[in-house]
């Protein structure tokens, strides 16, 4: 049995984006690549904070 928790989720923050986003620039000498799940994760920010 995992520790996730099942049938709920957290929405991305544009904060949390932002982090993840960060992280993987400097990781990558300042690109994030496109598709990467620091891309999907600031698309998926930008839809939740409408």
């Amino acid at each position: 049995m995992s520790n996730s928790k099942s049938n709920q989720s957290t929405p991305m923050t544009p904060t949390a984006a932002a982090r993840i986003q960060s992280s993987q620039a400097k990781a990558n000498g300042g690109q994030v690549i496109k598709g990467s799940f620091a891309a999907r994760a600031q698309s998926s920010a930008a839809k939740n904070s409408k």
